[in-house]
């Protein structure tokens, strides 16, 4: 449970670092781009800390980001509209970690207000338990 809690503290640091990007109103090239390198970060040890919950909570093995986001919505952490959107983000954050163009970066920034929102659900939802 120990191993849970530092997890669920790690993740709620990185999505407060998030957040600080996010609630800009205008941001810079720079600055977007810093706030989409705050995502990937953020996704990763949200998605990370979930599927050590599983594991230690649920009995679940989930050994991708899609499949921890699937376990999560099964085990009623999040309902089918949030998980859809956590895949979608899954997929954005792929998209981000694998390749750079200017279109991408601007849609992926667009998403991430509603993606912080699912993190902190997600989040939420785990520690609620833990």
């Amino acid at each position: 449970m120990e191993r849970i809690k530092e997890r669920l503290t790690v993740a709620r640091k990185a999505l407060l670092t998030l957040r600080e990007l996010t609630d800009k109103t205008k941001l810079t090239d720079v600055e977007r781009d810093a706030a989409i390198q705050r995502f990937e970060y953020t996704f990763e040890a949200v998605w990370k800390a979930a599927q050590l919950y599983l594991n230690e909570m649920e009995g679940l093995t989930a050994n991708s980001p899609k499949s921890a986001i699937r376990a999560c919505w099964q085990v009623g952490l999040f309902d089918e509209k949030t998980a859809q959107t956590a895949l979608h983000m899954a997929e954005a954050r792929n998209m981000t970690v694998h390749t750079y163009n200017e279109k991408l970066a601007r849609s992926v920034y667009r998403d991430i207000t509603k993606y912080v929102d699912v993190l902190q659900k997600w989040l939420e939802g785990m520690e609620k338990n833990v």
